[in-house]
C-alpha cells in the first residue's frame, strides 16, 4: 500500500491506476480506525477497483468546545490495518496540504444540515461538505464509500453530490456494532467500563422505539419511553426523533422509508445512532 501526503504524488499515483484502467473507490475517514472502517473498506474491494482510504483530522468541522486536540490519531495502526485490508492507497495530506495559507472557501448545504447535528454543532456540516468536496477534487473517485451511523452526515454529502454535479456515486454501509449492539465509533474509546455498560442503552432504546411505531405505537409516545430509557442509563439527551430516511423533515410520511435519529451523551463523550423505521 502507497502513503501518500503531497498533492501531487496523490495524482500521479491515481494517474497510474487510470492507465490501468481501474475503476477508483475512496473510503473518507478521520483515522482511529475499528472494524467498522474495515467493513467500508471490504465493500469498495471490487474487481477492477482500486480502493483509496484518506486520513485527515478536519479541524474545520469540530467546535470551539469540541474534542480536536484529543480526537484519537493513531497513524502506526491505521496504515497497518488498511495495508492488511487490502486498501490500495492511503491519502494522508497534512493539515497545510489540505487547507493552505489564504484559504477562503466554504460549502454549506441547506436543509438537511440545518436541524440535529446541525444544529447542535453549528458549523459542523460545512467543515464536512467543505472538506468531503475538496477530498472528491483531490482523488475524482467513481464511487466513495461512507458508514450509515453518521446518518446526516450521508444525507449532507448525497445532496451536496446531486446538486454540484459530481458523478459520484454514494454508497452507504449499515452501521456496524459491538457483540452487544453499540455501534462502533472512534469515540468509544472515551468511554469508561462503567459507560461503556451502560451506553448499550442507546441501540436498545432505537430499537424499541421502532418496533412499536412499527406496530402502530403514537410515535411521540414511542419516543417518550425511549428518552426515558436513556435518562435511567444516564444519558443526556440531545435529541431523539423520527425523520423522513431522505429529505430528514421531521415525522415523515409513512409510506417513505423513515429513520429514528438519536444523540446523547455519556458522560463526556457524545454518542450518535440511528434504525431504520
Amino acid at each position: 500500500m502507497q502513503t501518500i501526503r503531497q498533492l501531487d504524488l496523490l495524482r500521479r499515483g491515481i494517474a497510474d491506476f487510470r492507465t490501468e484502467g481501474a475503476s477508483i473507490a475512496l473510503v473518507p475517514t478521520m483515522g482511529a480506525l475499528h472494524a467498522g472502517h474495515m467493513a467500508l473498506i471490504e465493500a469498495a474491494k471490487r474487481p477492477g477497483t482500486r480502493v483509496i482510504a484518506s486520513i485527515f483530522v478536519n479541524p474545520k468541522q469540530f467546535g470551539p468546545n469540541e474534542d480536536l486536540s484529543r480526537y484519537p490519531r493513531k497513524e502506526t495502526a491505521d496504515t497497518r490495518m488498511l495495508s492488511e485490508a487490502g486498501c490500495d492507497l492511503l491519502w494522508m495530506p497534512p493539515v497545510e496540504v489540505m487547507y493552505p495559507e489564504g484559504f477562503a472557501t466554504n460549502i454549506a448545504v441547506a436543509g438537511v444540515s440545518e436541524g440535529l447535528d446541525g444544529a447542535a454543532r453549528p458549523g459542523h456540516f460545512d467543515g464536512v461538505a467543505t472538506v468531503v468536496s475538496k477530498l472528491f477534487n483531490q482523488v475524482r473517485p467513481d464511487i466513495a464509500w461512507f458508514g450509515e451511523k453518521d446518518f446526516q452526515q450521508l444525507a449532507v454529502i448525497r445532496r451536496m453530490v446531486a446538486d454540484l454535479d459530481f458523478g459520484i456515486e454514494i454508497m452507504g454501509l449499515p452501521t456496524q456494532r459491538e457483540d452487544d449492539g453499540l455501534a462502533l465509533s472512534s469515540r468509544n474509546v472515551y468511554l469508561d467500563a462503567d459507560e461503556r455498560t451502560r451506553a448499550v442503552a442507546l441501540p436498545r432504546a432505537l430499537g424499541v422505539a421502532a418496533r412499536s411505531i412499527g406496530k402502530g405505537m403514537e410515535v411521540e409516545a414511542a419516543l417518550a419511553t425511549a428518552r426515558d430509557s436513556l435518562a435511567a442509563a444516564g444519558f443526556e439527551i440531545d435529541y431523539i426523533t423520527l425523520v423522513d430516511a431522505e429529505t430528514l423533515a421531521e415525522g415523515g410520511d409513512p409510506a417513505r422509508p423513515r429513520r429514528l435519529l438519536a444523540a446523547a451523551r455519556m458522560g463526556t463523550t457524545r454518542l450518535i445512532d440511528n434504525i431504520a423505521v
